[in-house]
């Protein structure tokens, strides 16, 4: 099981944010989901790097990252967006964010729309019913108590079907390894940005302009069909896509499933339409 973005990826700190890159063309930012790295990006990268100017980072708090201990909000990861777009000398690029990073990219196209040239909003929350909020809490607060490793077995029973979960045992390996590596001090606390984080950018997607791909699993029950039909309706450029049969890693268990419909939109957005 290959654990790291390949060997020609051009590995970078820009200031406390841990990075890789490769490619020429268009920019596009890769976001990674809580407890992942930017090597969760591993299974679509080849497809995209011949494309754009591919950029992995690890969130905060997260992989080879800063990991300051305390409060987080879901400013401090915008802000570490704009970052790494500064550190790269991107005046505009596209973002796509998987999960909480699907939610980070929708806050920073809210902060600085002119900036973002397209949205790839993956598996992401929107809007969650109380009860949906507080069940997240209760994973929350096990992790505070016992540590990231509390919450990876039935995180991986939501995150991929039955028999692939059954059937691909050094993946699996792979992403607790990968959830087992965060801090105990500061996972809660990007956890709980996720649980919350979708109340506050829920308001306001209308002014979201650019081009928009919206994009989850038909079985991915917490970042659900019905939450990315909401999300694409409330942004006047954006369409949703449904994958049938996935759940929330579609992204590793069925990578051509996620490339089928990110690389043919972003290539039209960031080529084809810039080429008119």
């Amino acid at each position: 099981m290959i654990e790291t973005l390949p060997p020609e990826a051009t590995e970078a700190m820009i200031g406390r944010w841990a990075t890789s890159s490769q490619g020429e063309g268009p920019p596009v930012i890769l976001i990674h989901g809580l407890g992942m790295n930017r090597h969760m990006w591993q299974w679509q990268w080849d497809a995209l790097t011949p494309h754009f100017e591919t950029v992995a980072y690890d969130l905060m708090g997260h992989g080879e990252s800063d990991k300051p201990e305390r409060r987080y909000e879901m400013s401090d990861f915008v802000d570490q967006v704009i970052d790494v777009m500064d550190g790269y000398g991107f005046g505009h690029c596209a973002l796509v964010g998987f999960s909480l990073g699907g939610m980070i990219a929708r806050a920073v196209a809210l902060k600085c729309p002119e900036r973002i040239t397209a949205l790839g909003i993956l598996h992401s929350a929107h809007d969650r019913t109380q009860e949906e909020r507080d069940a997240i809490m209760i994973r929350v607060n096990q992790a505070r108590k016992d540590g990231p490793a509390a919450t990876i077995e039935a995180a991986l029973e939501r995150w991929f079907t039955p028999g692939f979960l059954a059937n691909n045992p050094e993946m699996m390996d792979l992403i607790r390894r990968w959830v087992r590596s965060n801090s105990k001090a500061v996972y809660p606390e990007s956890y709980r940005v996720l649980a919350e984080g979708d109340a506050e950018i829920a308001k306001g997607l209308e002014t979201i302009t650019c081009p928009a791909l919206v994009l989850t699993a038909e079985e991915d029950y917490g970042n659900s069909p019905d939450m990315s039909r909401r999300i694409a309706g409330a942004m006047p450029n954006a369409h949703a896509e449904i994958l049938p049969g996935l759940r929330h890693m579609a992204l590793a268990e069925d990578p051509d499933a996620i490339i089928k419909w990110l690389l043919p939109f972003l290539k039209h957005v960031l080529i084809e339409l810039a080429d008119d």
